[in-house]
């Protein structure tokens, strides 16, 4: 059997997500694009229980996967999701010193993020996962 084309493209499909982002948010950078989507993910990955981050990891391309669980602390305390503003204060928090992150950098993401993934299996599953992961993802 050959290699998935999920997995042969992956690093294509992870860049061509960048650039996506990067000019959705209007960004100079991939780099800064990249800080700014691991920040989201981190966000929302802490409103989540490790069985719904998994189920969230899994409808997302590869690379980005890969990014929604890098520097994971399954010790960390769960948050609620609370309003859009508190939470983008806490997307510009990682790497703070080095972090570009817009103020619309939630919203950025999610739309960038949706015309990357399966529409449909993403909007399927977030109706499982706790209340406020809909209007998390909302572009």
């Amino acid at each position: 059997m050959p290699v998935p084309a999920e997995y042969a493209r992956a690093s294509d499909k992870f860049y061509d997500y960048l650039i996506d982002a990067r000019d959705t948010a209007g960004l100079w950078s991939t780099h800064v694009t990249y800080t700014m989507t691991q920040a989201v993910f981190q966000v929302f990955r802490r409103r989540l229980s490790t069985k719904d981050s998994i189920a969230f990891a899994n409808v997302l391309p590869i690379c980005l996967r890969a990014l929604f669980v890098t520097d994971w602390d399954i010790n960390e305390e769960k948050k609620l999701f609370e309003n859009r503003d508190v939470m983008t204060e806490e997307v510009k928090s990682l790497r703070k010193d080095h972090n570009f992150s817009t103020d619309t950098a939630i919203q950025d993401v999610a739309r960038a993020l949706r015309r990357h993934v399966d529409e449909e299996a993403f909007d399927k599953l977030l109706k499982q996962l706790p209340k406020g992961a809909i209007e998390f993802w909302k572009p």
